[in-house]
């Protein structure tokens, strides 16, 4: 009887209502960008920390055919991926992106602010004579739950279409760095295992088609195609992606909600509340050093002037500049003063970011790539921050 009472102590059963309210909890696209902040709080902390080497023995700690850090960036950023792939699905069938005279000033804005950080940080390292033009993509991310995050925190009274346009562009933008990370960052190809993650994605698209309702046959499908899609030698997050692209969005008549709806809503909590914070708590931990050295490193001054500038100098020329060579217009209730500050917001890379520096560099310059993209994220969110809570306050009508 006294380990029973102790189980029930320490491994507590939720009942269905506490169930759904940490669930709706962690929906709320504040706390979600909150946890994953705090994680990478404390990676940093811990990085520069007296027990640092605790916490690079904590990366590396073996975990079956992976160490942590792999589980985080190849495993847990997966399930973002997933999600952030139903995401496009929806957008692309159902929502914003489906008429394109709708969707021409975020897409545009989108691109713009993915060529800009990127051309921004090659002319930096270019005229370095130590530059280093390897982590072109790096600054060409934007992160959607920090960016919608810092919107929630101070745009309580912001119109909707903003968020609309903030959801459109961060969904071009992951769509965009998705291709850049599956063509650039597939150093081999093993063709084999590459052909059975594609087997898989295939009898995934047939169990939507035929209805099938069997949540054990999709994880098993799942699993195989992520893992088969990390040994071929492409990362293993385009796994995610694909799969939530091949998820129906339109329900059936006998359908409340599609299949892509039911997941979304079941693993977004998973997705906000561990995936990413896990992810952060693995690869923000950076040692911050070298003074002088850092600040002039060509690697971070492109990095931090790609967020910082690029992407909302990218982001409001390209949806300026469409709006004057075409029909498309800026919707009705927006003011261009709005655009700007969701495209200063728009240069919070952190999480992708993060990823593309794992992927672009080894050793000191990862690292610093790293804390160029906390730095440059930070500065970000901070001056968003600013200018939209004092658009906030202007659309505000007591």
């Amino acid at each position: 009887m006294i380990v029973a009472k102790s189980a029930r102590f320490f491994f507590p059963k939720l009942d269905r209502s506490e169930s759904t309210f940490l669930g709706d909890y962690l929906r709320r696209e504040t706390v979600g960008g909150t946890i994953a902040l705090i994680a990478a709080a404390i990676a940093v902390a811990w990085a520069n920390s007296p027990i640092s080497d605790a916490y690079t023995a904590f990366q590396d700690f073996q975990l079956g055919p992976l160490d942590m850090k792999h589980w985080a960036a190849d495993g847990a950023l997966t399930l973002f991926f997933f999600v952030a792939g139903l995401e496009l699905k929806r957008e692309f069938v159902v929502g914003s992106l489906r008429k394109p005279v709708d969707a021409a000033v975020p897409v545009v804005a989108a691109i713009c602010g993915v060529a800009v950080p990127a051309a921004i940080y090659l002319a930096i390292n270019a005229s370095y004579d130590g530059g280093d033009l390897g982590g072109w993509a790096i600054p060409a991310a934007t992160d959607i739950a920090f960016a919608l995050a810092v919107l929630a925190v101070v745009g309580s009274h912001l119109p909707t279409p903003l968020r609309a346009f903030l959801l459109t562009l961060a969904v071009v933008d992951d769509l965009i760095v998705i291709v850049i990370i599956a063509i650039f960052f597939t150093s081999s190809l093993a063709l084999l295992p590459l052909a059975i993650s594609g087997l898989a994605f295939v009898a995934w698209a047939l169990m939507q088609h035929f209805r099938v309702h069997l949540p054990i046959a999709y994880i098993v499908v799942a699993l195989v195609a992520w893992w088969f899609m990390h040994e071929s030698g492409i990362h293993a997050t385009i796994a995610g992606v694909v799969l939530g692209l091949l998820t129906r969005v339109k329900p059936d008549e006998t359908e409340s909600h599609s299949p892509a709806e039911r997941l979304e809503h079941k693993l977004s909590p998973l997705s906000a509340g561990v995936a990413v914070p896990f992810f952060a708590l693995l690869s923000a931990g950076v040692a911050f050093g070298g003074g002088a050295e850092l600040v002039s490193d060509p690697v971070v001054v492109g990095v931090v002037l790609g967020l910082v500038v690029g992407k909302p100098l990218g982001v409001f020329l390209g949806a300026f500049v469409v709006t004057r060579v075409t029909r498309a217009e800026l919707n009705k209730e927006l003011y261009w003063r709005d655009i700007v500050g969701v495209a200063v917001v728009a240069g919070v890379g952190f999480t992708v970011s993060l990823l593309v520096a794992e992927l672009s560099f080894t050793g000191d310059t990862r690292e610093a790539a790293k804390a160029a993209v906390l730095v440059g994220s930070l500065i970000s969110a901070a001056v968003g921050a600013l200018i939209l809570g004092h658009r906030d306050r202007f659309h505000f009508t007591p």
